[in-house]
């Protein structure tokens, strides 16, 4: 029990160190927050991608955003490029996995949309082509991963990098500073509603 216990210490102690490191990122976080609230009120759309968890956070956080997270409030166009299996199943095998989230994005994607990927390795082949289309698109980039960047780090605007290689580590990370995110953006643009609760 006692290893146990010490590893216990071990990832809590690393999780603070993540927080602690998120309250430094906190000029970052209201730029993206900014640019993704400017782009909602000029019409445009945010797209967000990931593999495995970070395809569950990219629908949690289009979730919040087309939904609703602190406030009732009129939905926005977000939208998570994993949830369509006959899509995401169809492409994989016709043109290969690495362009399930590139192919949607050059169909949908209009510049001065947002695209988010999610990678913690910051390596993942299909979120890094689906920027390299976004880019050539004149979309705006942001990315969520870990320590290095990795392949995403120069295909980003925003970079949002988390000093930890530990994934769990990392996806508590991004959903703390994707939280932060959208609660910005949501008080950005619906001012009237946060003065009503």
């Amino acid at each position: 029990m006692d290893a146990l216990n010490d590893w216990l210490t071990a990832q809590l102690d690393e999780a603070a160190q993540v927080q602690q490191a998120i309250r430094a990122m906190q000029p970052l976080l209201l730029e993206v927050a900014g640019r993704l609230a400017d782009a909602f009120e000029q019409g445009q759309q945010a797209f967000f991608f990931g593999n495995g968890g970070s395809a569950a956070d990219a629908q949690h956080w289009a979730a919040e955003l087309s939904g609703r997270f602190y406030y009732d409030r009129p939905g926005l166009p977000a939208h998570a490029l994993s949830t369509n299996a006959s899509q995401v199943t169809a492409i994989g095998n016709d043109y290969g996995y690495d362009q399930v989230f590139s192919r949607p994005l050059a169909g949908m994607g209009q510049p001065g949309d947002v695209a988010v990927g999610i990678s913690t390795s910051g390596n993942s082949a299909n979120v890094v082509r689906a920027l390299q289309t976004a880019r050539a698109q004149g979309l705006v980039t942001v990315g969520f991963t870990g320590r290095t960047g990795g392949q995403m780090a120069p295909l980003c605007d925003y970079l949002i990098r988390l000093p930890s290689d530990d994934v769990a580590r990392i996806q508590e990370g991004h959903e703390c500073c994707a939280h932060l995110i959208c609660g910005v953006v949501e008080r950005l643009l619906f001012p009237q509603a946060v003065a009503t609760r």
